[in-house]
């Protein structure tokens, strides 16, 4: 039974959650504030968590911080926050995904799934022999080759294989514009947004078969980039 950790102050939605979550055989623990959330963590840890940022004794983002010292744990923030510096600061903190109040309940359980199946697929596949597959091209990890559907190799730049490896070890994660950038291009890159677009404009023209329209690379506008395969 999957174990959710529902980090949340507002009683009435602390109790949608539960009733929600349980109907679909979900093992739910609550607290109310963030150093609870912590010993409950450390004490049984969850499977996924589910946060709100705006806690009576911390915000939390403080939360992410403290579990990511420790833990990997899916984080799924579910914020009334709604600005893209937000969600961008909760992203670098260390969050997989981030959810807006007010929220359709279909799309945060549709959100909590996917975060729980990401979460299980990297635990049991190893990066070291890892071959990606998609219906448009294959990515070899360790050779760091990218073949097209029909077997043609794919000639990348170090940069677009720099930016498209980031992608596609994080499969489904969101991954904020200023990490990509710091990862790619360093520390002073970080808001030069322009960068990421240039060149995730070229990797979608070599990889996907509708660049307009892609299925793989995928832009959350103002926020980041996620690969889905």
């Amino acid at each position: 039974m999957t174990r959710v950790l529902v980090v949340e102050d507002d009683p009435q939605l602390v109790r949608a959650l539960t009733i929600n979550l349980k109907a679909r055989k979900y093992a739910v623990e609550a607290a109310t504030d963030g150093a609870a959330a912590l010993r409950l963590a450390a004490s049984a840890p969850p499977d996924v968590v589910l946060l709100d940022l705006g806690l009576p004794d911390m915000d939390g983002l403080d939360v992410i911080r403290g579990l990511r010292r420790w833990s990997r744990v899916p984080i799924v923030v579910v914020s009334a926050r709604r600005t893209s510096d937000e969600k961008i600061e909760a992203l670098d903190a260390g969050a997989d995904d981030y959810v807006t109040k007010p929220f359709a309940m279909d799309e945060l359980l549709a959100r909590l799934r996917a975060a729980v199946r990401r979460n299980e697929s990297a635990a049991s596949a190893a990066d070291e022999t890892r071959v990606v597959m998609t219906e448009q091209f294959t990515v070899d990890l360790v050779a760091k080759k990218v073949k097209r559907a029909g077997g043609d190799d794919v000639r990348l730049t170090p940069t677009e294989w720099h930016l498209l490896e980031l992608l596609i070890r994080n499969p489904g994660r969101l991954i904020s514009q200023r990490q990509l950038l710091e990862e790619v291009w360093g520390h002073s890159a970080g808001n030069r947004t322009n960068y990421l677009r240039v060149y995730m404009a070229q990797l979608r023209r070599k990889l996907e078969a509708d660049p307009s329209h892609p299925r793989h690379l995928i832009t959350e506008p103002g926020m980041g980039y996620r690969f889905e395969e």
